[in-house]
């Protein structure tokens, strides 16, 4: 019997663990809501969390790792709510289910989301972080394009070329579309896919 306590408070101190990277994640997230990316601090986000600025350390080094944390959850979360786009087998479903998730997270996260963009050239980890979501973005877009019967390759009017244009187009428009509304949002999401439709020969 004595032997099994150590496992136990291994799990129990894991499971704090978790509870505590989240409260530092989303404390981070209020107060860019709150005072933005620049004006927060280090104590601010540890206050938040109920931690001290000790213990927020052992966690992440420094401010710019907590957001650059933060961005990661939010992408991988974009991510996975995406990522039947890939997978569905009749293109307009596919389309709509991505749209449509799109407008849910940026609904939820839009704030973080302009964060990374507004860091991804000043921040290496957070513009490696932005690539790499956006690179298999454009790779889940390309499938769609070619499952329309859109021709594979990167010339201006086959797959690979209009996924990467289509990709950097919703980006840039949720991107100001989130700073006005939530009504904003879906009207965005609307033209977006229409585009996206029209560029798969699918609005006949």
């Amino acid at each position: 019997m004595p032997g099994r306590h150590p496992a136990r408070s291994r799990r129990a101190g894991e499971r704090k663990g978790d509870v505590r990277e989240r409260a530092i994640l989303d404390t981070c997230e209020a107060l860019l809501a709150d005072k933005g990316y620049d004006a927060m601090t280090v104590n601010d986000i540890a206050q938040g969390a109920g931690i001290t600025r000790g213990a927020l350390y052992f966690y992440y080094g420094s401010k710019q790792e907590v957001v650059t944390a933060l961005v990661a959850r939010t992408v991988e979360h974009l991510w996975e709510r995406s990522r039947a786009t890939a997978e569905a087998e009749e293109p307009r479903l596919a389309i709509a289910a991505a749209m449509q998730r799109t407008v849910e997270l940026w609904n939820e996260h839009g704030l973080v989301m302009r964060t990374a963009i507004d860091l991804s050239l000043t921040v290496p980890e957070i513009g490696e972080l932005w690539n790499h979501t956006a690179d298999l973005f454009i790779a889940a877009i390309t499938a769609v394009l070619e499952r329309a019967d859109v021709p594979a390759g990167a010339a201006p009017d086959q797959a690979s070329a209009m996924a990467r244009a289509l990709c950097w187009m919703i980006e840039r428009n949720f991107y100001h579309a989130s700073q006005e509304s939530r009504e904003k949002l879906q009207d965005t999401s609307a033209t977006c896919e229409h585009i996206w439709l029209t560029s798969a020969g699918l609005t006949t």
